[in-house]
């Protein structure tokens, strides 16, 4: 499928007259979900106008260094309890009852390894919201909940080798070094991986990297 029939797609959500949609992307780690969900976001705002559609990373609800530490979870970082999904349903409660006003949203900063506040925004005007998280098709609590306020979620099926090489090159940006890199993906990031693709089937609809923009 060409990547602007995924933009057709995600236009022939929107709901006329009948607030905002929220539409949500999972997929395993490094299978390209934000660069897809910038790409559908953009391509929104280039047809319908600056401030119809907003990003909303999950992964700004990761919690701190410090409260993985307390938690016992530093080397579980990514794993579904290393999130405030609670944090995040509360977000998406907001954004499915617009207000009128701006809503803030926080990403997560790969170089400070450390969730940052308020790096996006939704305008008022925003009739698309696109999250996008390893988590949101998961049955578990909390999860659960957040899956219940998306209107779809749609999963990213990418090749494990090609994750697998995106997730290397990932781990040495951040600073680890080669063996490191490998010990961590396979300790933490590959059961993650396992556990979203588990998942895969309770979506509305998948993708697969064919579908993606270049360089997707």
């Amino acid at each position: 499928m060409d990547a602007s029939k995924l933009v057709d797609e995600v236009l022939g959500l929107l709901r006329d007259g009948r607030g905002r949609t929220l539409l949500g992307l999972a997929g395993a780690p490094a299978a390209g979900k934000s660069t897809l969900a910038r790409y559908l976001v953009d391509q929104v705002q280039c047809r319908l106008g600056p401030g119809t559609a907003a990003y909303v990373p999950m992964d700004g609800f990761h919690l701190s260094n410090v409260q993985l530490e307390r938690l016992g979870l530093s080397s579980r970082k990514g794993s579904a309890p290393s999130f405030d999904v609670w944090g995040y349903v509360a977000l998406l409660e907001r954004l499915r009852s617009p207000g009128g006003h701006p809503v803030y949203v926080p990403d997560y900063d790969r170089v400070l390894d450390e969730p940052v506040a308020a790096r996006h925004l939704v305008a008022p005007t925003a009739r698309l919201v696109l999250t996008e998280g390893n988590y949101l098709a998961s049955g578990e609590p909390g999860w659960r909940r957040a899956r219940g306020l998306l209107d779809e979620v749609w999963f990213l099926d990418a090749p494990d080798p090609l994750r697998e090489r995106r997730l290397i090159a990932r781990q040495l940006a951040g600073g680890r070094d080669a063996a490191a890199a490998r010990a961590w993906i396979t300790g933490n990031d590959h059961p993650n991986g396992e556990v979203v693709k588990a998942t895969r089937g309770d979506c509305t609809r998948v993708i697969t990297v064919e579908d993606l923009p270049p360089n997707g």
